[in-house]
């Protein structure tokens, strides 16, 4: 058995002095630290000084996006994606997507985030990548058939998702179309079908842009969330990522079907100027979670920085200073993002899974602590993580990778360009 020691921080409150013990892939109970001695321990870590948190959910990422970095910056996003993007991964190879994939999951996973939803091409190498290095990973293969875009054929995210489907207990499967002006109202409405009949978790970027708005709208008359709805695929199984252009008439549509909406606060603000109506759907009971997007245009694959983006830039979009306050935004970070990807996580409870974060809290940012909920949106760094757990085994430590036996300068070596 394990044990992590320290003050617990979770959506439901804060315990100082606390033990929690680990049972192979789940929380056992969490206890007091002194009785400690009442178990049979084997492993301890932590202590005096030290935070543990859930693991915070990634739930919208592109990891592979890493050889990205710095390209196409201070563009619109249609700009950004048909003359940068799209024609740089045009060149992907399933060699370079794994080797770039496993840097930006390291990068993610050494910053705290636990698991990640990501929804790219060559969706087996990163896949591959997630099994190696042991991070929770949901993943889908792009689909679209409004675009020309030969890495994206919509059989090929059905094939993938039949290959993985119960292939791995940490890896797993999910439809990704990938926005709702590049896949056809037929194309949705199959994939609705598969994900019903399989009971799939659907993955799509919804009203990133306002020229995807205006798309649908003149193709079927229909809002990006009518058409959902349309399609069959409005419901709890849905995870709509960045909703930025979502209309007053939509807001309470969403909210209504159960589906989750995946906050990327730094990268629409960044690539649109602008960041969705989250204040709106949450006062509606929307389930929001939090996602770093891709390496580029964020820069970091870091959950919490994206915490304290969301926090403020809310705050500025509002005008107000009373909406998005850290432990709402830490919740979404959390239990929101588990409650997205249906994992028994996001808490620090007796039969939830062992996926945590220890953060070494002996540093001048993290004082006074009265308020941690502050103290973890504003002043914690991905930096000041130490450990990372997953499924109950310690995967990350002290700057190493443990599955993998690298650091991050490793991996950093081994895809850097050469002269570099």
């Amino acid at each position: 058995m394990k044990a992590l020691v320290g003050t617990l921080v979770d959506g439901e409150g804060v315990k100082e002095n606390s033990a929690v013990l680990i049972e192979g892939s789940v929380i056992r109970d969490v206890v007091p630290v002194g009785r400690l001695g009442e178990y049979g321990i084997d492993e301890v870590y932590g202590g005096r000084g030290y935070i543990i948190l859930p693991g915070l959910v990634n739930a919208h990422t592109h990891v592979a996006m890493a050889k990205f970095r710095g390209l196409g910056e201070d563009v619109p996003i249609e700009q950004w994606l048909n003359d940068v993007i799209w024609p740089a991964e045009l060149e992907w190879t399933p060699e370079e997507i794994r080797r770039w994939a496993l840097l930006g999951m390291a990068e993610a996973l050494a910053n705290g985030s636990t698991a990640i939803n990501d929804h790219y091409f060559f969706a087996d190498e990163i896949g591959e990548a997630a099994r190696e290095l042991g991070i929770r990973a949901f993943i889908g293969q792009t689909m679209m058939d409004l675009v020309e875009f030969p890495i994206a054929e919509p059989e090929e995210g059905f094939k993938f998702f039949k290959r993985w489907s119960g292939n791995d207990e940490l890896v797993k499967p999910i439809l990704a179309p990938h926005a709702t002006n590049t896949v056809s109202l037929e194309l949705m409405e199959e994939i609705g079908g598969f994900a019903h009949e399989k009971n799939a978790l659907i993955h799509v970027h919804l009203s990133q842009s306002m020229a995807e708005v205006e798309t649908v709208k003149r193709r079927y008359g229909l809002m990006p969330v009518e058409y959902l709805e349309m399609a069959g695929v409005l419901d709890d199984h849905l995870i709509g990522v960045h909703g930025i252009y979502l209309s007053e008439k939509e807001v309470p549509l969403y909210a209504k079907s159960g589906a989750t909406l995946v906050h990327c606060s730094l990268s629409m603000a960044k690539l649109e100027g602008r960041i969705a109506p989250i204040i709106e759907l949450a006062k509606n009971r929307t389930n929001i979670a939090l996602g770093n997007d891709s390496p580029n245009p964020v820069g970091l694959m870091d959950p919490f920085e994206e915490m304290r983006f969301a926090a403020v830039l809310n705050k500025v979009w509002r005008r107000r200073t009373d909406v998005a306050s850290a432990r709402e935004v830490f919740r979404w970070a959390t239990a929101g993002g588990a409650r997205a990807l249906k994992l028994k996580a996001g808490l620090i409870k007796p039969g939830y899974l062992a996926d945590l974060v220890l953060i070494n809290a002996r540093k001048p940012q993290f004082l006074p602590g009265e308020n941690l909920y502050s103290h973890i949106v504003y002043s914690t760094r991905g930096s000041d993580v130490e450990l990372v757990m997953v499924n109950g085994e310690v995967v990350y430590r002290n700057g190493l990778f443990i599955m993998i036996g690298k650091t991050l300068e490793e991996l950093w070596k081994e895809v850097r360009p050469s002269g570099r």
